[in-house]
């Protein structure tokens, strides 16, 4: 009696089952949410393994399957469920269900203890409506402005677009740096069945590699010094969308071994963790490697290869778009116009020549940046790039050799061509002047090069 008086005082939800799920039990905050007595809620119809009335009716079954799976193996477990209280309202509890054995290993009784999480699960709404709302902006403001034009090159890569993008085949979008492969992933989204999930950007480059794993298949609590709590990763987050893994050729054997499970299985584990998770996810891969030439030297699995490269799609530059140039260049003047509030009454003409006669070595990038250049620099009616802003090194297109995961460059000449660049810019890989930028990469990728072939940036530091 005294113990029974000691559960009333207490915050929590308690109550007691016996064997077979029959209400013995609970405690006076129980029976004051559901707003009943002890003997009415003994005699109401159902018992913890098949719920009654006051579980949310979405939920009935989800919470009948669970607890008769558990019931068997006599195991602890968890549930998040929506309890309806005395004023009719539902709200969110976290159920945690223990049993209590015999001396023969028997389940006498089950203990119940509940919580309430209804302000966790708004915050989590929330939070999942505004990233909803932030992709759709995202999405309308800028997703497909590379995607403008009417050439035949680009025609023959949204024609593909089209056919592959409502099935679920695996894609591998390849092309230079700055085409806008992430672009195209997007639009392969937009038009599938998955449309309506989440898409997830991931860039294998920038990802420490001893934290890969971690960030695609997330990790359980204590899985390693750091690991506070339970994380998801990326393929989680991307259940019942799409994963796009933007320069693939990054990734280290083991991370590949990993993702080739998933391919094939639709399964993976946590980092720390011992139970397969299934995923419902589509992967879109995007590289500028040569991928068959990383095979060959032993940098990335074969068998990989053939799972990513279901169906390929080739990113076109720039200077194969030549007659794109001027409908980018009126799109973009248009844009930046209506932000700086600003009247364009032309383009010059000799700006157009200028821009169409150029190679663009920074694609697509390297347009938008001159244009947004002209309107802070300039105040005048007709929009006009000065030709000192365009690059004098515009190279003829050369065959693609494997590579370096960073370098169009043979690998045995890799480090001597870092290790210069890190001359010039005195050690420095980031910043205008940094050696990342004279490479013309990003300073995530130069940095993972570094560090694989054990560079020593500081010996630049003083020369």
């Amino acid at each position: 009696m005294e113990f029974r008086q000691i559960l009333d005082l207490s915050p929590q939800q308690v109550a007691v089952f016996g064997a077979g799920g029959e209400r013995l039990y609970a405690n006076r905050v129980a029976l004051d949410y559901v707003g009943l007595t002890l003997e009415d809620w003994q005699q109401t119809a159902g018992s913890f393994f098949r719920p009654g009335w006051f579980i949310h009716p979405d939920d009935r079954e989800r919470v009948a399957r669970v607890s008769d799976s558990n019931r068997s193996r006599g195991s602890a477990y968890e549930l998040e469920l929506r309890v309806q209280g005395a004023d009719g309202n539902y709200r969110w509890f976290l159920l945690r269900y223990n049993p209590l054995r015999d001396d023969k290993g028997q389940v006498k009784r089950w203990y119940l203890a509940s919580a309430d999480i209804e302000d966790r699960k708004q915050a989590e709404q929330k939070l999942q409506q505004e990233n909803v709302a932030l992709r759709e902006e995202i999405d309308n403001a800028s997703m497909f402005e590379e995607i403008i034009g009417t050439s035949k090159p680009l025609k023959a890569i949204l024609s593909r677009i089209a056919k592959v993008g409502p099935t679920e085949s695996t894609v591998l979008i390849t092309g230079e740096t700055g085409t806008g492969k992430e672009l195209i992933a997007r639009a392969v989204h937009k038009r599938s069945q998955r449309s309506g999930g989440p898409f997830i950007s991931v860039n294998c480059a920038a990802l420490p590699p001893t934290l890969v794993l971690s960030e695609l298949f997330g990790h359980e609590k204590g899985a390693f010094t750091g690991a506070t709590q339970r994380r998801l990763g990326r393929f989680e987050m991307a259940d019942g969308g799409t994963i796009f893994l933007d320069e693939v050729g990054e990734l280290l054997p083991d991370t590949q071994a990993a993702l080739l499970r998933v391919l094939q299985e639709r399964e993976f584990e946590r980092v720390g963790g011992m139970q397969p998770i299934h995923t419902d996810v589509r992967v879109i891969a995007a590289t500028n490697r040569d991928l068959n030439a990383a095979v060959a030297n032993g940098t990335f699995r074969q068998d990989l290869l053939y799972r990513l490269n279901v169906f390929p799609l080739e990113v076109p530059p720039l200077r194969e778009r030549k007659d794109d140039i001027l409908m980018l260049v009126e799109y973009f003047v248009q844009r930046y116009a209506n932000r700086a509030g600003r009247n364009i009454r032309s383009i010059d003409q000799k700006t157009l020549d200028l821009l169409q006669s150029y190679d663009w070595p920074g694609k697509i990038r390297e347009l938008q940046n001159i244009i947004e250049r002209s309107f802070i620099l300039s105040s005048a009616e007709v929009f006009s790039v000065d030709e000192l802003w365009l690059s004098k090194r515009t190279p003829s297109p050369t065959p693609r050799v494997e590579t370096s995961p960073v370098l169009n460059v043979e690998p045995r000449s890799e480090r001597e061509i870092i290790e210069a660049a890190l001359a010039e810019s005195r050690g420095r890989v980031s910043g205008a002047s940094g050696a990342a930028a004279r490479l013309r990469v990003p300073p995530s990728t130069l940095e993972t090069r570094i560090k694989t072939l054990k560079i020593d940036k500081r010996q630049f530091k003083f020369r």
